[in-house]
């Protein structure tokens, strides 16, 4: 497990000292971690990254190495040091489970604690969650241009840098890929793992049809040849049909096997390909592709009839092309005073959407109950109950005369945030990765159609209660500088 207490911005530790001066470090404080706007201007996210959350808080600690390094800054007083020696994180964490479907403005994490932890924390919990949700998110729009095909994830050799293809890899998997080329996610992980081989597999022999036929003798079980290296149409698939024949005539024909295209008209190439290949008697044989793919080139891709079946998704999905990122911040929303007593906290701005929603929140998802598909969600105060005994009236927050009724015996709902940590243990077992990217899936079944759209989604309700809005409300109102 590794150490990565100074995987943080140097302004936490110059506020932390700040506060250990002031005497204020037992102060007890709330933040939310949250998001504004959906990537690439969809209807949705999905977070991811949780896990990795909880092992950098369970290890947690300044070592001696760390406390030198520090000290050699001339910044930090020997006394802030000291207190760091015996630093952890004693709090509370809530948090919504990984691979669950999430809107703008909804806290996806929530921290209870003493002002210099819940501080410090920030940095590696937006580094971790923002980054695998963004990659969880692109994934899942490919798997959704695929409409069912199996979708693979490549990119380790494009990502920027081995955490991002290997942390990477694994969001893609809770996000929809079945798959990936990256060994070690697969070790650390337990990812299933995927791969045939290179063109210049075929450029080290003296002749196309030896490679495939090197290749198919030692992986006869997953036989998938690489066509494009000199002339798809003209040698490739005609090369492979070849040592399809051999390995059927030797009884070897007996795993999956197929051909890749990574280059040129995948549409027309895939096209052709079926019909030889069909032709030949290879109905089951697989048309994979590769070649900087994304949703975008994917959905294209079917609309143009191409007859590929397993897709290769690379440089496009590890890096996110057309997202940069995923845009998650951490607010404080509510101070202890000395009675004890939770108050709430408001940022204000300029910006609209950067006013924050004061108070301890939690998120309260409502469901049709015919269809169990998503209704709306409700960010409600924590001390507000729902229950499916009652009518609940969802308001608009920015335009109150829009409202929706939701009837007794016409929806079912549940509670987004989980316990994570209570008094710094782990309350929390992670499920296995497998088990992530199955709830994922049960998760995007519910939405509707026009929430997945690419182009001009429809947006989800995300409403504050009445008692959250009306208290947002106040403060906006009776503001102090």
């Amino acid at each position: 497990m590794r150490n990565l207490t100074l995987l943080t911005d140097l302004y936490q530790l110059t506020m932390m000292q700040g506060y250990f001066e002031y005497g204020i470090t037992d102060k007890s404080v709330v933040f939310d971690m949250f998001y504004r706007k959906n990537p690439y201007n969809g209807g949705y996210a999905i977070c991811a990254g949780l896990e990795q959350v909880i092992d950098y808080i369970n290890n947690l600690h300044f070592t001696e190495a760390d406390i030198a390094y520090l000290q050699s800054l001339n910044i930090f007083k020997d006394e802030f040091l000291a207190m760091l020696r015996t630093f952890k994180f004693t709090g509370e964490i809530y948090a919504v489970p990984e691979g669950t479907i999430v809107f703008p403005n909804e806290p996806l994490l929530r921290v209870k604690s003493n002002i210099i932890e819940a501080q410090f924390i920030e940095t590696a919990i937006l580094n971790i969650i923002n980054h695998q949700s963004l990659i969880a998110t692109k994934a899942s729009r490919v798997c959704l241009a695929a409409q069912g095909d199996t979708v693979l994830e490549f990119g380790l050799r494009r990502a920027q840098g081995p955490d991002a293809g290997t942390y990477g890899a694994r969001a893609a998997i809770i996000g929809g890929c079945t798959g990936t080329s990256n060994v070690l996610s697969g070790q650390i992980f337990g990812l299933p793992i995927s791969g045939t081989h290179a063109h210049s597999w075929v450029m080290s022999f003296d002749t196309e049809l030896e490679a495939f036929r090197a290749y198919a003798n030692i992986f006869p079980e997953k036989a998938i040849l690489l066509v494009d290296t000199y002339d798809t149409l003209g040698s490739g698939i005609p090369n492979a049909i070849q040592v399809f024949d051999e390995l059927r005539e030797v009884g070897k024909l007996t795993g999956i096997y197929g051909i890749r295209l990574d280059s040129g008209d995948l549409a027309y190439l895939s096209k052709k390909a079926r019909r030889m290949l069909d032709a030949a008697g290879y109905e089951q044989a697989i048309i994979s592709a590769s070649s900087d793919l994304d949703e975008n080139l994917i959905t294209d891709l079917k609309l143009q009839g191409a007859k590929i079946s397993l897709w290769g998704v690379g440089t496009r999905l590890i890096t996110s092309e057309g997202w940069g990122a995923f845009g998650g911040v951490y607010k404080i929303v509510a101070t202890e005073n000395k009675y004890g007593e939770f108050i709430p906290k408001i940022k204000l701005s300029d910006n609209v959407a950067k006013v924050t929603n004061p108070g301890i929140k939690k998120i309260v998802r409502f469901y049709d109950k015919e269809h169990h598909k998503i209704k709306v969600d409700i960010v409600a105060l924590d001390d507000e109950h729902y229950d499916e005994t009652q009518t609940v009236i969802a308001s608009d927050h920015n335009a109150r005369w829009k409202k929706m009724a939701l009837l007794p015996g016409k929806y079912t709902l549940r509670e987004l945030l989980v316990p994570i940590f209570k008094d710094g243990v782990c309350v929390y077992e992670s499920p296995s990765i497998l088990e992530i990217a199955a709830y994922a899936k049960k998760e995007m079944a519910t939405l509707w159609e026009e929430h997945t759209r690419f182009i001009n989604p429809e947006i989800m309700p995300v409403d504050l209660s009445d008692k959250l809005y009306f208290l947002k409300d106040e403060m906006l109102k009776n503001f102090n500088f």
